[in-house]
């Protein structure tokens, strides 16, 4: 089951509940009995392996670049060092 956390509008007092999907949402504060407001955490996101855009999502000018480059006997130190964090920043 999800856990949801809550903060209170007078008091800011923060806490967590495990409650299901289908339960109704805390409206009061369990320490002062004033409205709640239900936060929302960022979901974290972790990318492993050898690559996620640069393997599955490759331009055409990029492709043909590691070919040539495979072809004159030496790669790139671009495209041993690439990571998918590498990618988001637009190249």
């Amino acid at each position: 089951m999800p856990i949801y956390g809550y903060r209170c509008r007078s008091c800011n007092h923060t806490f967590e509940v495990v409650q299901s999907v289908n339960d109704d949402p805390i409206k009061d504060c369990p320490k002062c009995g004033d409205p709640v407001s239900k936060i929302f955490f960022p979901v974290g996101i972790a990318f492993k392996g050898s690559g996620f855009h640069v393997n599955d999502y490759k331009s055409p000018k990029r492709i043909a670049a590691e070919k040539s480059a495979g072809e004159n006997g030496g790669g790139s130190s671009e495209s041993s060092s690439y990571s998918a964090v590498g990618t988001l920043g637009g190249d």
